[in-house]
Order: structure tokens, then sequence, then C-alpha cells
């Protein structure tokens, strides 16, 4: 029979490799240079480049596919644009910065004066010296976008445009993976890849996706985890309507962005407001940092609307650190390699694996022994000598799982009321359960 402090020696230490950071920062990297968009080569190249590290599988949509109200759109590839000026140089060059062309801009090869041109130019001039991002993906329009100050620093005259980029049939591409765990009720994390170089939105969620997929591929789960890597909007509505019989089996979800910069972090509730899910983040943002805060749902921003749509009303939140449009850099050239860090990187993962610790092994009990305590000390979970701040605190949690295991009171909801620890309950719990005193409710299906 193991003593009390056999116990707890055998607890496990939570935290990950240190340095999983750097290797995230090192993938977004290597990707920022790509001119990703809902559709075409780029994002493409993406999805092969995160198949080096995870196993993907990859799909494609052809244009023109019916998808619920919507319809898969034409692909969009280019291969060069510029402006030349006067002299023959370059003002506006795709080379330097992809996000110099708003994003899915037909075809143009003309000439045209300044004034008529202005009328297709983009610009910040609150922040003069930054590049907007810009797009057109449902209406065929083309432009460009510059800073502020580059464009007052152009005169009149003539000017030669070219935007080389063709708008064909082809397909909308994604990637999915699937870790099977125990059950087959899942866990879905989805990140958009249709931003070019913006490194928080979104090339922070994506790398940060990748290497939580690649971590929990390593280790037993509980759940099965479903990983999506896809366009935004039309992504997710294109997932749905190919997958609607999937949808039953996720228990709960989280729509990924925005997670390099450092800010604290903001949790966006699924619609249903008060999902498994939504109390999960909300109790592990509150023992993170006092500064992360938790709103209620609005049907506008990320993919989240589309799983929460009515018609689905799936336990999907989004979790971010500095919200969308609330920091200046969001949508410019200034969300570069300088406004991300591997620190944050680092620090969004390990948040997002402590969310999915919790969901692992928050359970609901139902007490063998009801009626009284049972008794502790002759099973070896009572430590008789005192003294030992830590014993008591397990000893306090035995009884507390104890008390509170008549099938409606989960793991989590004894942490809120007694104030101790989810990771303590926890192998509370496991060692009650190893020594039949509790057992696990609905084993297949809990709740």
């Amino acid at each position: 029979m193991q003593t009390l402090q056999e116990v707890l020696k055998e607890t496990p230490v939570t935290g990950h490799a240190v340095g999983v950071g750097k290797e995230m920062y090192a993938l977004a990297e290597e990707l920022y240079p790509l001119c990703r968009s809902i559709t075409g080569a780029g994002t493409r190249r993406t999805l092969e480049i995160i198949k080096r590290h995870i196993p993907l599988v990859i799909s494609k949509i052809p244009s023109g596919t019916k998808v619920f109200d919507w319809e898969v759109p034409k692909e969009w590839n280019i291969r060069d644009a510029y402006v030349l000026g006067l002299q023959g140089q370059k003002v506006i060059d795709f080379q330097k910065s992809n996000l110099h062309v708003v994003n899915y801009s037909s075809p143009v090869h003309k000439k045209m004066p300044l004034q008529e041109l202005r009328q297709h130019i983009h610009t910040l001039p609150e922040y003069p010296d930054w590049i907007p991002y810009r797009t057109t993906y449902y209406k065929e329009d083309w432009g460009f976008c510059m800073s502020h100050r580059q464009l007052q620093g152009l005169e009149e005259g003539t000017y030669d445009v070219y935007i080389d980029s063709s708008l064909e049939n082809g397909y909308l591409t994604f990637g999915e993976l699937l870790v099977k765990g125990k059950q087959k009720e899942e866990v879905l994390i989805s990140t958009h890849i249709c931003h070019p170089s913006l490194c928080n939105d979104n090339l922070s969620g994506i790398s940060m996706v990748t290497f939580l997929a690649k971590h929990l591929i390593e280790r037993k789960n509980r759940y099965s985890y479903r990983f999506l890597f896809i366009p935004g909007t039309i992504g997710a509505i294109t997932w749905l309507s190919i997958n609607e019989l999937k949808v039953g089996r996720i228990r709960h979800g989280l729509i990924a962005a925005l997670l390099g910069d450092a800010g604290p972090f903001t949790y966006k509730r699924s619609r249903r407001g008060d999902a498994e899910i939504d109390q999960v983040v909300q109790y592990v943002l509150e023992r993170n940092d006092k500064r992360n805060k938790v709103i209620d749902f609005v049907p506008y921003g990320y993919d989240e609307r589309q799983f929460c749509s009515p018609g689905f009303d799936m336990p999907v939140g989004c979790l971010t650190r500095t919200p969308y449009g609330e920091y200046p850099e969001y949508h410019t050239s200034a969300d570069n390699l300088e406004f991300i860090s591997a620190h944050s990187l680092e620090g969004s993962f390990e948040v997002y694996s402590e969310i999915i610790d919790v969901l692992e092994s928050n359970r609901k009990y139902v007490n063998l022994l009801p009626k009284c305590e049972p008794q502790l000390g002759k099973r070896g979970l009572y430590d008789t000598m005192g003294g030992n701040n830590d014993a008591h605190k397990f000893q306090l949690a035995l009884l507390w799982v104890l008390n509170m295991s008549e099938g409606e009171h989960s793991l989590l909801d004894i942490a809120r009321r007694s104030a101790i620890d989810f990771e303590t309950l926890a192998e509370a719990a496991s060692q009650l359960e190893k020594r039949e005193l509790i057992k696990a409710r609905g084993k297949k299906r809990d709740q």
C-alpha cells in the first residue's frame, strides 16, 4: 500500500519543454514571405511546410462548389506587381512586400495619370510609414497599398501599372489533422491561414497550433483532437458544409489567433456562454494573470461565428491575446516579425496546453462509499504525522472530491468551490479511483 508521501512524489510536474517558443518563431519566420490568400499557391505552400511538422491531410474543394449560401470562389494567384514612376523606377514593388497589392486583385496592365491611380491606392495617414493590408475577395477589383509618406512623394504624371495575377477555376485548400484519443468525442482547434505577411494575425496562430498538435501526437489523450488550418470565413463555411456528420462529435472548440504579441489574453465565449470550454478557459485565465479578460459572444470576429451559427451552435470560443483591431499594428506592415516574440508564443502554447490538461481531467465522479468518510489511513491516503503543507492540501483535496462526488459536480466545480488547484484535485481523484472509492460518471461520455 502506498503512503501519502509516495503518492505526492508521483504527482506529475506541469510544464512543457523549454524552447518550443523558438521553434514556433522559426516557423513563423519561414512562412512570413509567402503571399497567402483564401486560395492559391501561397496557401498550398504554407500547408506543405506545416506538413513537415505534423501529418496534415490536405483537401481541395473545386471553385464553384456550393457551400450553404456561399460558393467556393475562383482561385487567385499572383506572380508579380509594380507601379513604374516617371523615370521608370518602381515606386511600388510586390517583390518587396506582398502587402503592396490588394489581396485578390484582378490582373491589370495600363498607363494612367496619378489622379486616377490614387483612386486605387490605400494608405494609413495616421501611421504614415506603414503599409495597410486590404482585400477584395468577393468583388473583382484591383488596387495597391503603400505608405502614406511614399504616396505624398509621388509627382504628377503618368504611371505604368502592372499586376500579373489570375482569377481562374481552381481549388480552395485546407489542412486537417485528427489526433485520435481514447474517446471519439473531439476537441476542435482551428486557425486561419489566409493572411499574407502578417505575423500576429495569423502566423502566430498557425505556428502555435502546429506545435500544439505536435505535442498532443506525442502523448495519450482522453479526447480526440481535430486541428483545422483553413482560410477565414469561407474555409470554415466550406468545412462545415462537407462535414456536417462530424459536428456532433465535437464537445469543445477554440479558434486560435493573435497569439504572438505581448498583451494579456482575451477569451470570447461560445454562443452558449456557459459551455464547459467557456468555464475551463475562464478558470485557466483567472489563475494565470489578473489582466486576462473574458468577454461575451458577439456574431463578429473570426470563425467562431460560423461554428456558433444557430444551425450548429457548437461550443466553440475564441482565445487570443490582444483582440483584433485593438492594437495599431493590426492589418498593417507593422505586424511583422519584430512585433511577435518567441516568449509570447511559448506563453500562448502553455496556456492552451493547460486548458487541454484541464479538459482532459475534468470529470464528474460517483462516491462508491457515500455514507460517511471512508477510512483513508488504511489505504495509505492519510498522513498521521501532520505538519506538511502539501500533505495537508492533498488530504483536503481527497475529502473535497469524496464529498462532492455525487455525479453532479465536475472537478472544475470543486476547484472553484474549494479554492484548491485543479491539478491537485485531479491527482486526488486519480488516487481515489485507483482505490475504488470513486468511479468516473459515464466512461464513454461525461455530462
